[in-house]
């Protein structure tokens, strides 16, 4: 995913389904580095990782 792309989702009031290695994650902060965000497994509030936004993946928009 592209750093663009990625303010564009957090910004959203829409919901969209983005993964990281496979796994439904929500992107909690993007970093001003504009590589990196943090994030967390949908299930799991406790859980974050600082990630490439690169390796993101937007999958689609939740309805």
């Amino acid at each position: 995913m592209e750093f663009q792309r990625a303010q564009e989702i957090v910004a959203s009031p829409a919901e969209y389904e983005v993964s990281y290695n496979g796994v439904s994650v929500w992107i909690d902060k993007l970093h001003d580095d504009g590589k990196t965000a943090t994030v967390h497994l949908r299930r799991s509030l406790e859980e974050r990782s600082e990630v490439a936004i690169t390796e993101l993946k937007e999958e689609h928009q939740v309805h």
